[in-house]
């Protein structure tokens, strides 16, 4: 049995070489959660839980959006 072929070196040259603005989204995810500010208090509280814990959750879910968002922004058409 034949091993599969490896990606073809130009194929993953064009990847590294995106140039696409939608990369500039994936600034959001990390810049965001390291802004003090929105830690800086216990209220408001979410089903009783601090600002601190219910904020996580959001970070993480804007962070798949986001991710999700730039990928399918950037993804080259024709490839499923």
């Amino acid at each position: 049995m034949d091993a599969p072929e490896p990606e073809a070196p130009d194929t993953a040259r064009s990847r590294a070489k995106d140039k696409s603005p939608w990369n500039w989204l994936l600034l959001i995810p990390i810049v965001v959660p390291l802004i003090p500010a929105f830690f800086n208090a216990d209220s408001p509280r979410l089903f009783g839980f601090p600002r601190f814990y219910w904020l996580q959750l959001a970070w993480i879910l804007l962070g798949v959006g986001t991710t999700t968002l730039v990928y399918r922004m950037t993804r080259k058409r024709g490839e499923h």
